[in-house]
């Protein structure tokens, strides 16, 4: 509920009191808290409404502006507030949801906006030319997709006359999938989708009648229409990673500790790593794959689990470069890398180091692929998306 809106020092300041529920395959905490919000912009604006959807109205503003809701849980030091979504303004009174109070289970509501694409932190060729990018509203998959999701779906599905390259492997149960490849995430997707009752998203015929079960094709049209589940895009993938921040490297800052991801430390190589050196400690047991179960670390400011570090995640583009801006960027519309053209890989992975696990750090295999083949072949899996 809205409890109270004030402004300060040009700030327009507003009180939520939030039931958060997060669910997980392994666990379920329940809080609740008090979040504070923020609307920062060149003048300060009148909140007309919050609604119990989470959609916040607001007016006195300029056009062709671009407006930062920030958001704290004290307002106890000026240090706490941290960015939460960009909004560029086009008229004087704006309706923008930015927070859903009962998202999907599992999931978590991403909220429309701009962001800066990219870094020029650390001279990454790969993380340039930074962009602008507006993406819109969606929802997340809070975890990784766990090796018992995926089994559960994968049963359902080969029933149903799905056929997938890989079964798929986990270390436990609660630890994430991998071992799976492009086709085979795709292909799970729709049947998630369709064991839940949504319509799938993906299709082998631009006419999108055949869903696609079987094969591995790099015609695949998707849906972009329906609610069903899929693979993030790139710009998706990152806006969520980051969690709302701005020029960080992380979804929690600009340096990394193993206490805050799952990653191979060499800090040495890397000023921002803190390590300590070799593979996390608390995960490196019993033979590689050294992933850690879902949900072991702190989440980003969307409350999203496991974006830097664990295992890398299959997104939905073709690997390309430059990487477009604009409004909900697709990426290339083919393969700069011919027949099983590469896709998109984002996130980091255990055996990876710091600079990998950078949210604008960029990887890319070809999609019949399921890991490194420099460490065990075991490294990839993904998690879902899917639209409002």
């Amino acid at each position: 509920m809205l409890s109270g809106k004030r402004k300060v020092s040009g700030l327009t300041l507003i009180k939520l009191l939030i039931n958060v529920a997060m669910l997980a395959d392994i666990h379920q905490a329940i809080g609740q808290g008090t979040r504070f919000f923020r609307i920062s912009g060149s003048t300060a604006t009148t909140i007309t409404d919050f609604r119990p959807d989470g959609t916040l109205v607001w007016t006195n503003t300029p056009t062709n502006a671009i407006f930062t809701i920030q958001t704290a849980t004290s307002l106890v030091g000026v240090s706490n507030w941290v960015d939460y979504v960009q909004i560029p303004i086009t008229n004087g009174v704006n309706t923008k949801q930015i927070i859903d109070p009962n998202p999907p289970a599992g999931m978590a509501f991403i909220p429309a906006g701009s962001f800066t694409m990219g870094d020029t932190l650390d001279g990454e060729s790969d993380a340039i030319p930074v962009t602008n990018v507006f993406v819109s509203g969606f929802y997340m998959d809070m975890n990784l997709v766990s090796y018992s999701q995926w089994q559960t779906v994968f049963n359902w599905a080969t029933n149903y006359g799905y056929g997938f390259d890989n079964t798929g492997l986990g270390k436990l149960a609660n630890h994430p999938v991998q071992t799976v490849n492009w086709y085979d995430c795709v292909k799970w997707c729709n049947a998630r989708s369709s064991q839940a009752g949504l319509t799938p998203v993906y299709y082998t015929d631009a006419g999108l009648t055949q869903v696609y079960t079987n094969g591995d094709t790099d015609n695949v049209y998707p849906n972009w229409s329906v609610a069903g589940y899929r693979l993030p895009t790139e710009a998706e993938w990152e806006k969520a990673a980051r969690g709302g921040l701005s020029g960080q490297r992380f979804p929690w800052g600009s340096t990394i500790s193993e206490s805050q991801a799952n990653y191979n430390g060499l800090a040495y190589a890397y000023s921002y790593d803190f390590g300590p050196e070799g593979y996390n400690a608390t995960y490196a047991t019993g033979g590689e794959p050294y992933t850690s179960p879902v949900g072991s670390f702190a989440p980003n400011g969307y409350g999203l689990y496991d974006m830097a570090g664990n295992v890398l995640e299959w997104c939905w583009d073709y690997y390309g470069t430059p990487y477009a801006g604009g409004i909900d960027p697709l990426g290339p519309s083919t393969s700069i890398y011919g027949v099983h053209g590469m896709r998109v890989l984002r996130g980091g992975a255990w055996f990876g180091t710091a600079n990998n696990a950078r949210c604008a750090c960029r990887s890319s295999n070809p999609p019949n692929l399921t890991g490194s083949a420099y460490i065990s072949n075991e490294t990839y899996g993904f998690r879902c998306v899917s639209g409002l």
